[in-house]
């Protein structure tokens, strides 16, 4: 069996029955999602979202990346994306280990892979404040997008807002 014959199996399954809705590319609730990597979340679910109300970007613990901002620019120009929200979890791996022990686990297995930065955090909350500082500081995103930090509890399915709306 090849490693991918149930996703390929079940693709051609969901075409059989597959029904183009005409829905366009962009944001339809002008809504930017940033989250985790984590299978435990289900961005659409946990926000009452449909396909097409907004653009999802998954990388692991929620970072703000050079490439997360890339994609915001896109998202924010041409996409219709007015609102962002940036969501860290419970319960995430990269707010448990350093990038030096991920290094060192990684290396354990034969790959060295210490010219990559994983962006591991222990002050969750604070890396969550300085990454939304990150999108609101950018000189290629508007000033009045609206941007909020979250953290999504695995457990309970709540979603705490730890970096409200910007006052200004």
């Amino acid at each position: 069996m090849d490693a991918f014959d149930d996703v390929l199996t079940a693709n051609a399954a969901y075409a059989e029955h597959f029904h183009d809705t005409g829905r366009p590319g962009k944001a339809a609730r002008g809504l930017a999602v940033i989250t985790c990597m984590d299978s435990r979340i289900s961005p659409l679910e946990m926000l009452g979202l449909q396909p097409g109300d907004a653009k999802i970007l998954r990388n692991a613990g929620a970072r703000v990346t050079d490439d997360v901002l890339r994609t915001l620019v896109l998202a924010v120009h041409l996409l219709d994306v007015s609102r962002v929200m940036v969501v860290a979890h419970t319960d995430c791996r990269m707010t448990k280990v350093t990038d030096e022990e991920v290094h060192a686990e990684i290396l354990a297995r034969g790959i060295d892979t210490r010219s990559l930065e994983f962006r591991t955090m222990r002050d969750q909350r604070a890396e969550l404040v300085g990454d939304v500082q990150k999108i609101r500081s950018s000189p290629y995103l508007p000033d009045d997008l609206a941007v909020i930090g979250c953290i999504y509890d695995v457990v309970t399915g709540l979603i705490d807002v730890a970096v409200p709306p910007s006052s200004s």
